[in-house]
């Protein structure tokens, strides 16, 4: 399978200049904030001091888990396919906010349990019908997890814009998602698991038993492609495949909750310059994504209490990469103002 090749956006040159227009703003130095940094990054990504957002995407990949057999979560697998049929008619979360923000919204069916036929607005890439369970088994062959990740990488190279937010469906993704956590970190499992759907605290309880059966079954598993397709889901493979093409084309990549970023830190282990490229969004209220955000040292953008999926918080995030953009771009410098510089 071809890796991505991705280049580091670091350079010095540019970023004295940009660290050179943004302290010249009409404003304190650092009194932006977090809008500072990330307009910076956004130059950097760009190579340029004037950068542009053009025709961000959302891609919303979904995919069923043979892991639900283990009732590990709140709701039946049947949630997922009907759940694609409410993003078809425009009716989830996601596309309230993406239609709110101007972003394009394409679904992906990346193994869901369930046959769609041939449906207006869904794009088929199903490798399977679901994963199987991976307590005593592979949940997809390394074959079926390099299609899957193959399969995002093209759908991000028919894209014209320069911004991706990744969203997702999958009753029961939070399982694999706090097992690749746990292996990717090695963090107890307990410190992985989190309510998912609703899951009550006995509900939490035996979902950690489930993963810990698993990943003491898997013990021998430690290669990122290795986890990745032992834990892992159609639509997460899909989206580390995505990632790591995004970041080769030099788009600004949105991250979302937690079953967003199990799929990065997959794609970070592999090359750990796709972080170059990544606005965090914000920090779920599962339990495992404030971790993973610690793992990588990450800021993000809101907290919101999310737990939802889908992309929202990628999409409710943009406005706020819009806003970085724009001042660096629109706003007065001291000398075109005429305002007086600090002198100390």
């Amino acid at each position: 399978m071809h890796i991505p090749h991705i280049e580091s956006i670091q350079n010095p040159m540019l970023s004295a200049r940009l660290d050179a227009v943004i302290d010249n703003k009409t404003k304190p130095r650092g009194s932006l904030g977090m809008l500072e940094s990330l307009a910076k990054q956004v130059g950097l990504i760009q190579k340029t001091t004037r950068p542009a957002l053009v025709q961000p995407t959302i891609l919303v990949f979904a995919g069923d888990h043979g892991i639900v057999a283990e009732n590990v979560s709140a709701f039946p697998q049947s949630v997922t396919w009907q759940m694609v049929e409410n993003f078809l008619a425009e009716g989830a979360a996601i596309n309230v906010f993406a239609r709110q923000n101007t972003i394009a919204l394409k679904v992906i069916d990346a193994g869901v349990n369930h046959d769609f036929g041939s449906r207006e607005g869904l794009i088929n890439r199903k490798v399977g019908p679901g994963t199987r369970n991976f307590v005593d088994t592979s949940a997809m062959t390394k074959d079926e997890c390099a299609r899957a990740m193959q399969h995002g990488m093209a759908l991000v190279k028919e894209l014209e814009g320069n911004v991706i937010g990744f969203g997702e469906m999958g009753i029961g993704n939070t399982t694999p998602a706090a097992a690749i956590l746990h292996k990717i970190t090695g963090m107890s499992v307990a410190e992985c698991t989190g309510a998912g759907t609703g899951l009550t605290t006995e509900g939490i309880s035996h979902k950690q038993r489930v993963i810990e059966r698993a990943v003491a079954h898997h013990e021998a598993v430690v290669e990122p492609l290795d986890i990745l397709a032992t834990f892992g889901g159609y639509e997460i493979a899909m989206m580390a495949g995505a990632m790591l093409q995004a970041a080769e084309q030099r788009m600004v990549l949105l991250i979302d909750g937690f079953i967003v970023t199990s799929a990065l830190m997959i794609a970070a282990r592999i090359n750990p310059a796709v972080l170059d490229y990544c606005v965090f969004s914000h920090c779920s209220d599962e339990q495992g994504h404030k971790a993973m955000l610690r793992y990588f040292d990450a800021r993000p953008l809101l907290q919101l209490s999310l737990r939802l999926g889908e992309g929202t918080g990628g999409a409710l995030a943009y406005p706020l990469l819009q806003a970085a953009v724009n001042f660096l771009n629109e706003m007065a410098t001291f000398e075109s103002a005429q305002v007086s510089e600090q002198v100390a």
